[in-house]
């Protein structure tokens, strides 16, 4: 039996909503591990970036193994036959979640997430809006029932968490939970926190 030679590899997707440190820190965490992270940023998200950060884009980029223009829909995570363990969009705008929705994808970041349903492969969204109206939710269900996971950074208080960056670290290291890629100090109730 031949043994497979391709990485482990994780596409992460940046949208424009509010959270872009949510992305940051999945690939900052995965720095850490044996996977390859392959990113796609919106092109509004430099505007959420200068808004809510010190970062400049390219600082970002860096974090990755491999960066694509959202724009280059014939990218080799375009395609089915490219071998990837998921994807993790964090944040997860409300438009990105709708053209995953409704399968017309109009650049790389929905494309990508469109494949990896398609090959039933792991697609989490972190998604970041709120208060959320029927059309959302009916996204919301529609995604689901193609087979995602709808993951919001909703804060664990019971980690007593004391910084912003402990909550963005905590919501962050569950959502890579769901990829199976353990985290080193993510609290878990039952192990670290009991009452």
């Amino acid at each position: 039996m031949t043994q497979s030679n391709t990485p482990k590899r994780l596409i992460i997707g940046i949208s424009a909503a509010s959270g872009v440190m949510l992305g940051v820190r999945a690939l900052e965490l995965l720095k850490e591990t044996d996977i390859e992270t392959h990113l796609i940023i919106s092109k509004a998200t430099a505007l959420t970036v200068a808004s809510e950060t010190d970062l400049h884009i390219d600082d970002i980029r860096a974090l990755a193994d491999k960066v694509y223009p959202v724009g280059d829909i014939g990218a080799a995570i375009s395609s089915g036959s490219y071998k990837t363990h998921g994807m993790l969009i964090a944040p997860c705008s409300i438009k990105t979640m709708g053209e995953i929705a409704s399968g017309v994808t109009s650049n790389l970041l929905s494309r990508a997430a469109d494949v990896v349903l398609k090959e039933r492969r792991r697609l989490v969204l972190m998604l970041r809006e709120t208060p959320l109206h029927a059309g959302h939710l009916k996204n919301a269900l529609a995604v689901t029932e193609m087979g995602a996971i709808i993951s919001p950074p909703v804060p664990a208080f019971y980690t007593r968490p004391v910084t912003v960056d402990e909550v963005i670290t905590q919501s962050v290291a569950r959502a890579l939970d769901l990829f199976d890629v353990e985290i080193s100090g993510t609290k878990r109730w039952g192990e670290d926190i009991s009452l």
